[in-house]
């Protein structure tokens, strides 16, 4: 090999691992602007929440503005509603639950299990650039978790054993609603 080409293979590496890390630097960065502005805009939203939220999903790391961030966001609230589905399955599988809150448990599935397609609806509607869609089905799926508590709320003493998993999934679509309206 020639002195040339010996020199230049590391110089390479240290170009590429430059634009990885600016790279990595600017998904970063659009998280925490995006994330920002939606907490600033909604009280329902979390910043730091909102910022884990989005850096767990690997995805998130080729976003390089807030309209990148919405399918993500879209995926992993459809993710989160299938966990949400789970373990309300789970709680279901106990016989020996009161029978109201079995029928609350039963409208929270129903509800969890069928959100899912308004997501996707509303992240095909973003896609095309019809927001006004986009904002109409992902506010269906906002109601989900406020329909779900409410049932469990109507009978006094009734403890509600999705509160964190409802809240998460409250917040996972405010922050969604948020991005959406940004990007108009």
């Amino acid at each position: 090999m020639n002195q040339k080409m010996k020199n230049s293979f590391p110089l390479d590496y240290t170009f590429l691992a430059f634009f990885f890390l600016l790279f990595v630097s600017v998904s970063s960065d659009v998280i925490q602007e995006s994330c920002g502005k939606a907490a600033k805009g909604d009280p329902n939203i979390n910043f730091d929440f909102c910022v884990a939220s989005l850096e767990a999903n690997p995805k998130t790391k080729t976003a390089t503005s807030t309209q990148d961030l919405v399918p993500i966001s879209i995926e992993i609230a459809i993710s989160n509603a299938k966990s949400i589905s789970s373990i309300v399955s789970k709680l279901l599988k106990n016989k020996n639950i009161e029978k109201y809150t079995r029928s609350c448990l039963e409208a929270c599935s129903e509800l969890y299990s069928d959100v899912g397609s308004d997501l996707q609806s509303g992240g095909q509607a973003f896609k095309a650039k019809d927001y006004e869609t986009a904002n109409v089905k992902i506010s269906a799926a906002l109601d989900v978790p406020v329909t779900c508590e409410d049932g469990f709320k109507e009978k006094q003493g009734l403890v509600f054993p999705l509160k964190k998993e409802n809240n998460n999934f409250f917040q996972l679509t405010a922050t969604l609603l948020a991005f959406i309206t940004m990007v108009q």
